[in-house]
C-alpha cells in the first residue's frame, strides 16, 4: 500500500492536469481559426496600403486657388487672363485709391499677385475721377465710363437677409452709388439691375448679417470689354 501511494499521488495530479487542459485543447480549434482570420485582414490592409502607396496622384493646377475664388478686380480692369499679363504690379492703383480698397499681395497667393479688391474690408467707392484707371501706367485698367464697369454682380441671398423676418433693413440699397438703376426694394424683396450694377461691393461691404446677405459674383474670366454694358434708362 505504502508503495503505490507515491504512484497514485502522481497518477491522481496527472489526471487533474489533464482535465484542466482539456478545455483549452477544445478551444485551440476555434482559436487557430481566429488567429488565422486576423493575419488575413492584416495581409489585406498591407495590401491597401501598398496600393495608395503605388497610386499616383493628380496634378494640381498652379491656379487652382484664382481658379476656385476668382478675385474682384479694380473698374476698368481688362478680361482675366490679359490683365494678369498686362499689370506690372506697380502698385500706382493702390496710391491712388481714396478709400484705399485696392490690394497687391506680394506672396501672390490671393490675386495672383497683381491688384485685387477685397470687398469686406473696403469697398469701390466709384470716387471722382475713377483715379485707379486713369493713373494706371500699363493700361490694365482702362478708363472706362462709370456706367460701363463691370467689376462683377451683387447676388442677394434672400434666407439670410433681415428682411425675411420683418425687419426694414434697405442698407444694401441706401448705400448703393449707383442708386436704384442697379438695386431697388421690390415689395419685400432685394431687386439687383444686373445690367446697372458695377460690381463695387459697397452693398455687401455694408450689409450687417454674418453671413452677407448680398455678396459680389466677380466678372467671368472670360469678361470681355469689347462689349461694354449700357446702364438701364
Amino acid at each position: 500500500m505504502s508503495e503505490d501511494r507515491p504512484f497514485n499521488r502522481r497518477n491522481f495530479f496527472l489526471q487533474g492536469f489533464k482535465e484542466l487542459l482539456r478545455p483549452m485543447q477544445n478551444a485551440a480549434g476555434p482559436l487557430e481559426e481566429v488567429i488565422k482570420q486576423l493575419s488575413t485582414l492584416d495581409l489585406e490592409a498591407e495590401a491597401v496600403e501598398r496600393h495608395r502607396a503605388e497610386k499616383p496622384s493628380r496634378p494640381v493646377p498652379s491656379d487652382a486657388g484664382q481658379m476656385i475664388a476668382i478675385p474682384i478686380r479694380p473698374p476698368g480692369a481688362l478680361p482675366e487672363q490679359k490683365f494678369r499679363e498686362t499689370c506690372s504690379r506697380c502698385g500706382e492703383c493702390v496710391k491712388v485709391c481714396p478709400v484705399q480698397c485696392i490690394k497687391i499681395d506680394s506672396t501672390g497667393v490671393k490675386g495672383a499677385g497683381a491688384p485685387f479688391i477685397e470687398i469686406d474690408s473696403a469697398a469701390c467707392a466709384l470716387c471722382d475721377g475713377l483715379l485707379c484707371m486713369n493713373k494706371c501706367p500699363s493700361g490694365a485698367l482702362m478708363p472706362t465710363p462709370i456706367g460701363e464697369i463691370d467689376m462683377g454682380t451683387a447676388i442677394w441671398q434672400e434666407a439670410s437677409c433681415l428682411r425675411t423676418t420683418g425687419d426694414g433693413c434697405t442698407t444694401c440699397v441706401d448705400v448703393c452709388p449707383i442708386g436704384e438703376m442697379a438695386i431697388v426694394v421690390d415689395e419685400k424683396r432685394i431687386k439687383v439691375i444686373e445690367n446697372g450694377c458695377t460690381g463695387c461691393g459697397m452693398c455687401q461691404n455694408r450689409c450687417p448679417t454674418l453671413p452677407k446677405s448680398i455678396v459680389v459674383k466677380p466678372r467671368s474670366i472670360n469678361a470681355s470689354l469689347t462689349q461694354p454694358r449700357s446702364r438701364p434708362r
